[in-house]
């Protein structure tokens, strides 16, 4: 797992110059830096008003007496992609732009949720969400 993680993170930042570069080659520097720069803003924006539609909802359903998982799970796949918008670079903002639309995000909702359960069955490689190491 931690090999998987250094080559991601050695690969995206990569993989973003080089999309970022291209791009720059396609319609120059300065619009280049305008765009990722647009996106960011949208980034802000977008968590901005998503945020607030999931916070109201989620406060609904607790004055309703109910548990807010899923809203839950939409406030923090609008806290992953408003953050990947936020990064500069065009493939973090494809994914970040994915998780924080409303029509998209219950796929990667669902994803998570999957993981979810299988990380608390056990079955995740930790042996559950809170393992204790001993170092």
């Amino acid at each position: 797992m931690r090999r998987w993680l250094f080559l991601l993170l050695l690969l995206i930042p990569i993989l973003e110059f080089w999309v970022i570069t291209l791009v720059g080659s396609w319609i120059g520097g300065w619009p280049t830096f305008l765009l990722i720069l647009g996106t960011a803003l949208l980034g802000f924006v977008l968590i901005k008003l998503e945020g607030r539609k999931v916070w109201q909802e989620a406060q609904l359903q607790m004055q309703a007496g109910q548990i807010p998982g899923l809203s839950l799970l939409d406030g923090l796949c609008i806290l992953i992609g408003g953050i990947l918008l936020i990064i500069p670079g065009f493939l973090s903002d494809i994914v970040g732009l994915a998780l924080v639309i409303p029509f998209t995000r219950p796929y990667f909702r669902q994803h998570i949720l999957n993981w979810l359960e299988r990380r608390m069955r056990g079955g995740g490689g930790g042996g559950g969400v809170f393992m204790i190491r001993r170092w």
